[in-house]
């Protein structure tokens, strides 16, 4: 694939005036490609913004060079830039008394200079963009009555409009409910492969980044940049040392979601299969269970099969009928045991 962006031996950090420079990254070396969706990810305070500020060109790099289609982007004119680059920041955008079509029409702004007088190509790229992203019913609406979902709709609209190859956004989910950050990454997932755009998000959303990005980049705890496909990156590990040793959180290959390690607990046997299985457990340890296949003395077994769950005791079998159900039943029981110890 084509390089769109290219950055090699980036250095990136910032001045603190008097104190001198901070330098938050260096060595870095990373592409962009044309068509690809790229998800930039780590914890807070590693880096994602002052990497994205940089190869946006609102702060310069440290050391290094960032090419933007094969020329060094400090070369570039502001103008010449908003035409390549679109960029969607974390931060609310002052509406004012700002129409969904007034916001997206401002995404023409480096063709139709500083009277902003809209042409008949403008305007096609403006509906355009408006029907791609499916806000077209919107463009009458303030953006004071959007939902943040909608604004952040209407935001890469814009992005669209200034028909620019490179989308780079930082953090477009954030504050977001669960299904307007579907819709959000789908979208940029989408624009990517049916638009070619190239797309570099940084986000929080790890589960979401996993399904639908094509590269990852990471800035783990402790650790040097890396990058790759998703299944790669999880398969060799990296994935496990995102939030670095020493912390009460894992990286759960067989559901692809971050977990907090369980604190052991009471061993109980499971038997089950598939997704039964997997809550099940979850449920479990939850309540300071902790399910295993063997144990020298288990406070009981649950079978799970086809909805219906069953608690066996050496003593006994028991029935439920839901997760809530047995979860309420191995307290009592363990309840009783912890007080039949203590006489």
């Amino acid at each position: 694939m084509e390089k769109v962006l290219d950055a090699s031996g980036l250095a990136l950090g910032y001045k603190l005036g008097r104190k001198g420079t901070k330098v938050v990254h260096k060595g870095l070396n990373l592409a962009l490609h044309a068509g690809e969706s790229v998800a930039l990810l780590g914890a807070n305070g590693s880096g994602k913004s002052t990497l994205i500020k940089t190869l946006c060109g609102f702060i310069p790099s440290l050391a290094g060079t960032v090419l933007l289609l094969g020329k060094p982007l400090a070369q570039y004119s502001k103008r010449e830039l908003s035409r390549l680059i679109g960029v969607v920041l974390t931060e609310r955008v002052a509406d004012g008394g700002l129409t969904v079509w007034d916001l997206v029409s401002l995404g023409r702004y480096p063709y139709t200079g500083f009277f902003g007088v809209l042409q008949k190509e403008d305007t096609i790229a403006v509906e355009r963009a408006m029907d791609i992203i499916g806000i077209r019913d919107m463009a009458g609406r303030y953006i004071s009555q959007l939902s943040d979902g909608e604004r952040q709709k209407a935001m890469i609209a814009k992005c669209l409009a200034q028909e620019c190859p490179v989308i780079i956004l930082d953090e477009p989910t954030a504050f977001l409910d669960v299904r307007s950050r579907i819709e959000i990454t789908d979208i940029l997932h989408r624009l990517a492969m049916q638009e070619g755009k190239s797309i570099l998000m940084s986000t929080h959303d790890f589960e979401l980044a996993l399904q639908l990005s094509d590269t990852l980049w990471i800035f783990p705890k402790d650790r040097e940049f890396v990058s790759g496909t998703p299944e790669d990156l999880i398969f060799s590990g990296e994935m496990d040392a995102v939030f670095g040793t020493g912390t009460n959180v894992f990286f759960d290959r067989n559901t692809g979601a971050f977990r907090a390690k369980s604190g052991g607990g009471t061993d109980i046997l499971t038997e089950g299969s598939g997704t039964e299985l997997f809550w099940l457990k979850n449920a479990l340890r939850r309540n300071g269970f902790c399910p295993v296949e063997e144990s020298p003395r288990p406070f009981g077994k649950v079978v799970i099969e086809s909805g219906i769950i069953t608690f066996h005791r050496r003593e006994y079998t028991i029935k439920v009928a839901s997760f809530g159900a047995l979860l309420d039943l191995l307290r009592e029981l363990r309840k009783e045991t912890v007080e039949t110890e203590r006489r």
